[in-house]
């Protein structure tokens, strides 16, 4: 099993900075993604920054250029640089993992911290 845990949220101005972090702990057989996630009020929870295991990285059309996704091996932790914030930037970002649980796992599973709340005033 994989635990995540996000930290790094909180208030700021719009055109100011966050950066997330989220530690994972545990193991799973095969780690095949990570990623960032967030939920605004009445919408649904959609991908914004994925990181895979080759390091490439893809990224949502509303966050390109101004989020930087990154990982830190030796520390376990994952990162979500955020620059350039926008009102609506504001939601809960929640961080993901997927991957295989076990050998014989016929299909992955996904792991989520309990996610942050991001809030951009304007």
């Amino acid at each position: 099993q994989v635990q995540l845990v996000e930290s790094g949220g909180g208030l700021v101005q719009a055109g100011g900075s966050l950066r997330l972090s989220c530690v994972a702990s545990g193991s799973i057989f095969s780690l095949k993604s990570m990623g960032w996630y967030r939920q605004a009020p009445g919408k649904q929870r959609e991908l914004i920054a994925g990181l895979s295991t080759d390091g490439s990285t893809t990224y949502a059309d509303s966050v390109k250029g101004r989020f930087t996704i990154s990982r830190d091996n030796a520390k376990n932790t994952m990162y979500l640089q955020m620059n350039s914030l926008k009102p609506e930037d504001t939601a809960v970002y929640y961080c993901n993992a997927n991957g295989l649980r076990t050998p014989w796992a016929v299909k992955t599973s996904d792991y989520w911290g309990q996610g942050t709340q991001v809030t951009v005033s304007s």
